[in-house]
């Protein structure tokens, strides 16, 4: 039932026309496309989730890259944050490889599910608030419909806030955002683990390391108890 359930939820993402803000903007960069991917058809659309329906671990990202999902239609896809990313997840046993280029490319996550805090690439990687808070009830019917999920991992300050709100958060405050940092949420909830977004700004500066990034994903091998 949640695979069909989570199947006509991301469905429901792809057609979603909410932000025209984003709309236009993802619409348009499909049209001009970038020089190395000229020949390339663009998604250009709301980026669907995709995973294990039986995750014990949610990966909670920013939005899609304007060149990167946006343009191959899976989330962390065709661009060097999603190589960065999966790297890391491969070295710890969460990703079948460890770069992912295209829809078809056989890459299959292992007890994990990519998700967003936004659906659509926004211009300067900037959502509006507004935008975010028009997005978070796709991610709210997301958890609902995972049903395993032991630890909630936070790509990024934006992701964070982002899961504080929907996990129902009501002191912010007592939560602070650090490079693998967990929280406690609370009784039935999940352990929220924090890691810095592998975008490029961070990962060309040194300030999120490989080294770093696979041993918050060993941390949330820890937390979920996985063999």
């Amino acid at each position: 039932m949640s695979n069909k359930a989570l199947t006509a939820l991301q469905q429901r993402v792809t057609a979603c026309e909410l932000c025209p803000r984003l709309r236009e903007h993802c619409q348009r960069v499909a049209v001009e496309k970038r020089r190395a991917y000229r020949e390339q058809e663009y998604w250009g659309r709301p980026v669907p989730s995709f995973g294990d329906p039986a995750a014990r671990l949610l990966i909670v990202g920013l939005a899609p890259g304007a060149h990167g999902a946006n343009r191959t239609g899976r989330m962390f896809t065709g661009d060097a944050s999603g190589n960065f990313l999966y790297a890391a997840m491969h070295a710890t046993g969460w990703a079948s490889q460890p770069i992912s280029t295209h829809r078809g490319d056989w890459l299959t996550l292992r007890d994990c599910y990519i998700t967003a805090s936004g659906r659509c690439a926004p211009p300067d990687n900037k959502p509006l608030p507004a935008e975010l808070a028009a997005c978070r009830p796709y991610l709210e019917a997301e958890i609902r419909l995972l049903k395993n999920v032991r630890v909630a991992m936070a790509l990024g300050r934006i992701a964070f806030d982002t899961c504080l709100a929907v996990y129902g958060v009501a002191a912010k405050s007592r939560y602070a955002f650090a490079h693998g940092a967990v929280h406690a949420l609370g009784a039935n909830q999940p352990a929220l683990l924090c890691s810095y977004h592998p975008s490029q700004q961070n990962t060309s500066t040194g300030r999120l390391t490989q080294t770093m990034l696979q041993d918050v994903f060993r941390r949330a091998v820890a937390l979920c108890g996985k063999s």
